[in-house]
């Protein structure tokens, strides 16, 4: 009787499928619509009813980006404007920003991250307690908190408007989750297994290198991939903290784009679709990998 479906289970079973439904077409709609607007021309976007499917999809868009070269299009109809929006031209060198500075800070953060998490599951030491919670706290700190006496710190350094005053910013506040993660991930692994290599004559340095960082590279992807997307996604810092294309990144430059009252939608769709094509990129990659780290870091032990 239990295994028979009954009209109950039968319509909870809709709903939930109704309700999957919703959800996908909630978050996966607006991403889609503006992958097609990007392959659309500008007029094309205010024709009633809208193409949802380009039926004379063109990459004009995506060359002007890439190229400069204005497409014929815009100036047939007399829609060059000031419009076409120069300032996506610029779109490559600031995701080429973002990813040096996510790429850098990622680095720094699996390596000095794993150090320092190793530390806190393996020795004891005077102050152990209280570093730890100072690192938590300041992984809880708002970052809209503290963003005036960090610019004038970097103000101070004289390191504005680079790429290297946003990678210690960036790496300053994803240090404390990564050291959090691998804490907890490493507390999990058994001794046994860096007591046998040291035992083998490895040292304590070595037993890391050789048995226990192969061993957690699960929860090493997970904590680089947040870090890669903190940094590359961060908008406040990357902000207040840059003024020219030397070192402002693809979020701050398209919100510029954004922000224009004469901009074009359809550039604007083609900077939202180039500057999410990295992280996508990264987790199509290690999404087997940070899930079972991210499951592993806060399972029960």
């Amino acid at each position: 009787m239990n295994g028979k479906a009954t009209p109950r289970r039968i319509a909870g079973k809709v709903l939930l499928y109704l309700a999957a439904i919703l959800l996908v077409i909630f978050i996966i709609g607006p991403l889609l619509w503006v992958l097609s607007a990007s392959f659309q021309l500008e007029t094309a976007l205010f024709q009633r009813p809208p193409e949802w499917i380009p039926q004379n999809p063109t990459a004009a868009n995506y060359r002007y980006v890439f190229t400069g070269e204005i497409p014929q299009a815009y100036e047939e109809r007399g829609l060059l404007r000031s419009p076409i929006t120069q300032e996506a031209l610029f779109l490559p060198q600031s995701i080429g920003n973002s990813f040096l500075v996510a790429v850098g800070v990622t680095l720094t953060n699996l390596v000095l991250g794993t150090l320092a998490a190793y530390t806190f599951a393996r020795e004891r030491f005077k102050g152990q307690s209280a570093s730890y919670l100072f690192i938590l706290g300041s992984r809880l700190l708002p970052a809209v908190v503290v963003a005036v006496p960090v610019y004038q710190v970097v103000q101070f350094l004289d390191i504005l408007d680079t790429k290297r005053g946003l990678f210690l910013l960036h790496g300053a506040f994803t240090l404390p989750f990564t050291i959090w993660v691998l804490t907890l991930y490493f507390q999990k692994m058994p001794r046994e297994l860096e007591e046998a290599a040291m035992i083998d004559g490895c040292t304590r340095f070595g037993a890391l290198l050789r048995v226990v960082v192969p061993i957690a590279a699960p929860g090493l992807a997970a904590v680089g991939a947040f870090s890669f997307l903190f940094s590359y996604s961060e908008f406040v810092f990357a902000l207040f903290t840059t003024q020219t294309m030397n070192a402002k990144t693809v979020p701050v430059l398209t919100a510029a784009i954004a922000s224009n009252p004469d901009a074009s939608y359809t550039l604007i769709a083609v900077g939202v679709i180039l500057s999410i094509v990295p992280p996508l990129v990264l987790a199509f990659i290690f999404q087997r990998f940070i899930t079972s780290g991210l499951v592993a870091s806060f399972g029960k032990g």
